[in-house]
């Protein structure tokens, strides 16, 4: 399945969910540092562009319905219910179906307002709600939306028509950014230069709440999964296939760590499991009594670390992020939106690299390695959604918004120690 090797050679790097290359799983105790993540996803560029293609790399979930919450999300014990989907009198069109909340839709507006004239590459377009309100308020923009899931690329291109030629849909992973933009720029369908791009990371409502979708242990469907339903191994190609250590791992990463062996036990001795509630009654059958007592549904995060590993989505986001950092104008910025722990310290390190020149200097000294600056964070941290956000939309609350800006390239003289002095 997806690309080199067979399940039984897959190592996983517990760091980053990188592919050692090894068949012994290689277990770091120590968390690793933002050079480390940096690092980590210049690899996971290297081996793209390489063509390289990763078995079952980790990803960050994204917010969902409230039976995908867990440990791994910035915060614990959310509550409540998700936003009911309102449907329309004359029967149910493709954009209501696919109905999507963009969440700090203002923040994203306003951090993209100063930005020149050009294209904003919306890496993750979804139902084109950021798109809409970009192209509605800044009139020196346009957008390229970009999704590999048909109904999104449907929904998008319906709600981003009325802006006729200042809008583009493609269907594409947000690692072909590159060769999307490249090829719509030549196409002269939209301005020639890149001055913003938009990563709203995550699966996205419709997604989770179609049953049909394979993503839910609430429904009984096929063990799908797939963000995109027409290309790729499924949940159930990892599930039947994968070893038990290998399951174990993934199971871990996600924050199922205490039972972790025990369900991967349990689903190799139940193959083949070909739906979504067989796969649910495996693992609820193999956490203890007791433990199922507490904690919401035991198949929550076995459902999400699966869902992580088929979508491939933190190598992807490495070399997206790559590419849209060097796609950028002087002037230009990239934001993203991250719903996970993971996904965010992945984007926080690669723009501390980027707005450092990865200096790598002593911290407090001036910087002797030639780093040069190309880059600068809007801000520091990351900002959150408002109270009134998060009550209006429950899966706002986990959301995390970095933001970084090209510059004219500065020498050495500005770092001190790896920092912007």
């Amino acid at each position: 399945m997806g690309g080199e090797g067979a399940p039984g050679r897959i190592a996983l790097d517990l760091r980053l969910g990188r592919l050692t290359g090894s068949d012994h799983l290689r277990v770091v105790p120590t968390p690793p540092t933002p050079i480390d993540l940096a690092e980590a996803a210049e690899a996971a560029v290297a081996r793209r562009r390489a063509g390289v293609a990763p078995l079952w790399p980790m990803r960050s979930p994204p917010p969902g319905p409230l039976e995908v919450l867990s440990s791994a999300y910035f915060q614990d014990g959310h509550s409540g219910h998700p936003p009911a989907v309102v449907l329309p009198d004359g029967g149910l069109r493709m954009s209501q179906t696919f109905h999507h909340e963009p969440v700090m839709a203002d923040e994203v507006v306003d951090l993209l307002a100063p930005v020149p004239p050009g294209l904003v590459v919306d890496a993750t377009v979804g139902a084109g709600g950021h798109a809409s309100l970009l192209l509605a308020r800044l009139a020196h923009l346009a957008v390229l939306g970009l999704d590999r899931d048909p109904d999104a690329v449907a929904a998008a291109t319906e709600a981003l028509a009325p802006f006729g030629d200042r809008s583009v849909v493609r269907r594409a992973r947000f690692d072909q950014l590159d060769a999307v933009v490249r090829g719509v720029q030549a196409s002269r369908h939209v301005g020639p230069v890149v001055s913003g791009v938009l990563f709203d990371l995550g699966v996205s409502s419709p997604q989770l709440d179609r049953g049909e979708r394979g993503f839910s242990y609430r429904s009984d469907a096929p063990l799908d999964m797939r963000m995109d339903p027409t290309s790729g191994p499924t949940a159930a190609d990892l599930v039947n296939t994968v070893d038990e250590r290998e399951l174990a791992t993934m199971f871990a990463e996600n924050g199922e760590g205490r039972f972790a062996r025990r369900i991967a036990r349990a689903i190799v001795a139940a193959r083949p499991i070909r739906t979504t509630g067989e796969l649910a009654e495996v693992v609820r059958q193999a956490v203890p009594a007791a433990a199922r007592r507490t904690g919401g549904h035991p198949a929550r995060r076995v459902f999400q670390a699966i869902r992580i590993a088929v979508n491939e989505e933190t190598d992807q986001l490495a070399v997206a992020l790559a590419d849209a950092l060097a796609l950028l104008q002087p002037g230009g910025r990239c934001l993203v939106l991250a719903y996970h722990s993971g996904e965010d310290r992945l984007t926080k390190a690669i723009f501390h690299r980027a707005a450092t020149g990865g200096c790598e200097c002593p911290p407090g000294l001036p910087c002797g390695c030639g780093a040069v600056v190309e880059y600068r964070l809007v801000y520091r941290g990351a900002r959150r959604p408002g109270h009134s956000e998060v009550e209006r939309n429950r899966r706002a609350e986990p959301a995390r918004l970095r933001a970084i800006e090209r510059i004219e390239p500065e020498g050495p003289g500005q770092l001190v120690g790896g920092e912007v002095a």
